[in-house]
């Protein structure tokens, strides 16, 4: 509790309140569900990436770089909307945009960290995070989860993989292919 004040000290400070970003996001079995974050940005309708990314404060590039800002997804957790581990929940505005595959996803409840965080994050492509995400919910046991929550911890303190390689904030997910695939993820 004494790092959520002190954290939501410095966002009134830096930007004012709101000091937690709540958005509908998509969990288990595709319900919506409020997914909770600390604000890392200025208040303002956002229409693309480029421009997220000026609106990113000083604290909330802080914030994302340790992935403090996600502390608040604790609550998810203690609601049942998430779980530790699991396929990141993704906005409702990418409901009708999987294909059938990308949408077995919801099979299990998002997580705060997934395969998909480990093995590159934000660095990852759509079509590279969506086969980790299948490829857990057909493999996902206590002892991968255990392996996920430790590879998590040890990248969050390096620092590994928060942003993409030539921009701050993830391309927004576009549309399903036409075509399904299978993963090749062993």
């Amino acid at each position: 509790m004494p790092l959520f004040i002190i954290i939501a000290a410095l966002i009134l400070v830096v930007s004012g309140s709101p000091v937690v970003y709540k958005h509908k996001r998509i969990g288990i079995n595709a319900v919506k569900f409020e997914f909770y974050k600390f604000r890392t940005m200025v208040a303002g309708k956002s229409h693309s990436s480029e421009h997220d990314e000026i609106r990113i404060t000083s604290i909330g590039k802080f914030l994302r770089k340790t992935s403090l800002d996600e502390l608040p997804s604790l609550f998810n957790v203690l609601k049942g909307d998430m779980s530790f581990v699991g396929p990141r929940p993704l906005l409702v505005k990418y409901k009708d945009r999987f294909s059938s595959i990308q949408n077995r996803r919801h099979e299990v409840r998002p997580g705060i960290s997934g395969l998909a965080q480990i093995k590159g994050r934000n660095a990852l492509s759509w079509d590279k995070k969506f086969e980790y995400d299948i490829y857990y919910v057909d493999h996902f046991n206590l002892l991968m989860d255990l392996k996920i929550l430790f590879i998590t911890l040890f990248q969050v303190l390096r620092g590994q993989g928060v942003s993409p390689s030539e921009q701050g904030i993830m391309p927004e997910f576009m549309e399903k292919d036409n075509v399904d695939k299978t993963s090749n993820i062993s």
